[in-house]
C-alpha cells in the first residue's frame, strides 16, 4: 500500500509522534527558524535548521553510470525440479524450497526521470538471499549483449549516453560505434525490433546472457545459461505506441509493476536452464562463452527448474531499490564464473561501483545484507555498524577467529593450458561469425510483421541526425551482412537503394 493511502488509516484523534532531530532529540518547530526577533536574521545556532538543510542537500547518492532508472520488488524463488545432478548450491537442493529475493528492473542508457517506454535494453538484476550468502545474478531482457570484451564496455556505454560538448543524446554516435563493432549486430537486431520496447517489465523475459559454471557435490562441472520466462506472456509496444506512451506516462513500467503487486496480481517467471556438459565447450561450433551469441535450443534444450514470484512492493524506494547493490562476484558454493570475459570483467567492476556509490560497507544496508551471519576481518570505514566486538581483526590468530575451509569451499574453475599472457580476441570456432545468428533471427524467428517493424524502426533511427557515411556503412557493412534483403529494404527507406549490396 502506498504512503498516500496508508496515511489515511491514522485516526484523527491519534496523537502523532513528536518530531525529533536525527539524534532523537525533540525538535522545537516544524515551521519556523530561530531568528533574532520576528524581523531579524536567522541564527547560525539553529541546530535543527542546520541539520535539516545539511541533510536535504545530501539526499542524493551518486547515480549508477548506466541502468540508472528502474524499479523493483521483493518476492521468492521456488525450486520445481531436482537439479542436484548439476549443482550443489544449497538454495537449489530440494524441490519446493523457497528463497527470498529482490529483483531490480532498469533501462540501460536513460537517466532518472527518463521515459520508461524509450527503446532500450532492460536490466534484469536478481538478488537471492540464500543460507550460504547472497547470490547476485545480473542480466538483461535479451539473451545476448553488444560487446564481448570488457575493454569495450565503457566505450559502448559512452556511445549510448550524451555528447560531451552539447550534452545531447546522439543517434550518430550510437550507429558509429555499432557499425564499427560487428559483434553488436545480434543485440542491435533485437533492440531495433519490438522487443526493444516491452509493454511492461512483467511482460518480458530475463536472461543471464553470460555463461556460468555449475558444480555438483561430486565435483562434476557444467556450463549453464539462465532463462527467466514470463508467465504473463510476452507483450511489446510498437515504436508508435512507445512514443505515444512517452507523452502519457514517463513512469509506465514502474507504475505497472507497483500497481500489479498492490492488487495482488503477482508477476511470475519460470526459470529454465540451458546446460552444456563441461567437455562440450572446447569443440562446439562457436565459442559458447561469447556473450554476443545464443546456444541454439536444438543443441541444448531449456530445462524448467524453478519459478520466481514478486509479491511485495518496497516500503521505501530509495532505501530498498536505489541503494540495492548487485555484485557479479557474489556466487554461492556450486556456482562459479565461466571464461566469458564480460563476466570476469564485471566481477570487479560491479562491487567497486557499489563501494563508490554508497560506501565500502554498502552490504550492511538492510536491502543488501545477507540473511546468514557474516564472519571476516574487514573493519571500520564510513557508515559501518556491524562489528565483532573484541574478536581478532587479523588472520591467522590464536583466539578463535573465523577460518576459511579451502577443501569444502574451494573456488570453482576450469583448466587453462599453459599460454602466453597476451591481448587477443577469443580463439575462433568454426561458426564464429558475427552475422550468422542475427540473420537467422531475421529470417527464421521473426514474423513478416516483425520484419516490417524492424526495417521501419532501423530506418527511422538511422534518419535521426546520423551522417550519410555512417548510414552507408550501416547498410553495406552491417545490415546487408545480417541479411541482404534486410539491407536492401533499409537502404530503400533511407534513399540509399543503389548502395545496398
Amino acid at each position: 500500500m502506498s504512503w498516500e493511502k496508508s496515511r489515511g488509516k491514522r485516526e484523527l484523534s491519534d496523537q502523532p509522534p513528536n518530531t525529533t532531530t536525527d539524534a532523537g532529540i525533540p525538535a522545537p518547530s516544524d515551521e519556523y527558524s530561530l531568528t533574532a526577533g520576528p524581523a531579524g536574521p536567522v541564527l547560525l545556532q539553529d541546530a535543527y535548521l542546520n541539520e535539516k538543510l545539511a541533510h536535504f542537500v545530501r539526499e542524493r547518492v551518486p547515480d549508477r553510470v548506466y541502468h540508472v532508472k528502474g524499479g523493483g520488488a521483493f518476492g521468492y524463488f521456488e525450486v520445481t525440479a531436482d537439479v542436484t545432478q548439476w549443482t550443489k548450491a544449497a538454495f537449489l537442493n530440494q524441490v519446493g524450497k523457497r528463497t527470498p529475493m529482490l529483483v531490480r528492473f532498469s533501462s540501460v542508457a536513460g537517466e532518472e526521470g527518463y521515459p520508461d517506454s524509450d527503446r532500450d535494453v532492460r536490466g534484469f538484476a536478481l538478488k537471492f538471499y540464500t543460507e550460504e550468502g547472497n547470490y547476485d545474478l545480473v542480466g538483461n531482457n535479451t539473451p545476448v549483449f553488444f560487446v564481448r570484451d570488457p575493454m569495450k564496455f565503457p566505450d559502448f556505454i559512452h556511445s549510448q549516453e550524451r555528447l560531451p560538448d552539447t550534452g545531447l543524446r546522439s543517434n550518430n554516435m550510437q550507429w558509429d560505434f555499432w557499425t564499427l563493432s560487428p559483434e553488436s549486430a545480434h543485440q542491435v537486431t533485437i533492440l531495433m525490433s519490438d522487443r526493444g520496447t516491452p509493454r511492461s517489465w512483467r511482460h518480458m523475459n530475463g536472461f543471464s546472457s553470460s555463461t556460468y559454471l555449475w558444480e555438483n557435490a561430486a565435483g562434476e562441472r557444467f556450463w549453464v545459461k539462465y532463462h527467466f520466462k514470463t508467465e504473463q506472456g510476452i507483450q511489446n509496444m510498437t515504436d508508435a505506441e512507445a512514443r505515444a506512451m512517452r507523452a502519457e506516462d514517463l513512469d509506465c513500467h514502474r507504475r505497472d509493476l507497483w500497481e500489479a503487486i498492490a492488487r495482488e496480481d503477482h508477476p511470475s517467471w519460470r526459470l529454465e536452464m540451458q546446460i552444456m556438459p563441461y567437455q562440450d565447450a572446447a569443440g562446439y561450433r562457436f565459442n559458447p562463452f561469447d556473450i554476443t551469441k545464443v546456444w541454439p535450443h536444438e543443441d541444448y534444450p531449456t530445462i524448467p527448474i524453478g519459478r520466481m514470484v514478486l509479491d511485495r512492493n518496497p516500503e521505501n524506494f530509495f532505501a530498498q531499490i536505489v541503494q540495492a547493490g548487485f555484485e557479479v562476484s557474489n556466487m554461492v558454493p556450486g556456482i562459479g564464473p565461466s571464461p566469458d570475459r564480460m563476466v570476469l570483467g564485471r566481477m570487479f567492476a560491479y562491487g567497486d561501483s557499489n563501494r563508490y556509490r554508497t560506501g565500502p560497507n554498502y552490504d550492511q544496508l538492510p536491502v543488501n545484507r545477507p540473511i546468514n551471519e557474516v564472519h571476516n576481518y574487514n573493519k571500520d570505514g564510513p557508515m559501518r555498524y556491524r562489528h565483532n566486538g573484541n574478536q581478532p581483526v587479523y588472520a591467522p590468530n590464536s583466539y578463535g577467529g573465523p577460518r576459511a575451509d579451502p577443501q569444502r569451499y574451494r573456488d570453482p574453475g576450469w583448466l587453462v593450458e599453459a599460454a602466453e599472457i597476451i591481448r587477443t580476441a577469443y580463439v575462433a570456432h568454426r561458426d564464429d561469425n558475427d552475422f550468422i545468428q542475427p540473420g537467422t533471427l531475421y529470417r527464421q524467428v521473426m514474423s513478416p510483421t516483425d520484419r516490417d517493424h524492424l526495417v521501419g524502426n532501423i530506418a527511422w533511427h538511422l534518419s535521426q541526425g546520423v551522417e550519410r557515411f555512417i548510414q552507408e556503412r550501416a547498410v553495406n557493412d552491417y545490415w546487408s551482412k545480417v541479411d541482404p534483403d534486410l539491407g536492401t529494404r533499409i537502404a530503400h527507406d533511407l534513399g540509399l537503394a543503389t548502395l545496398a549490396r
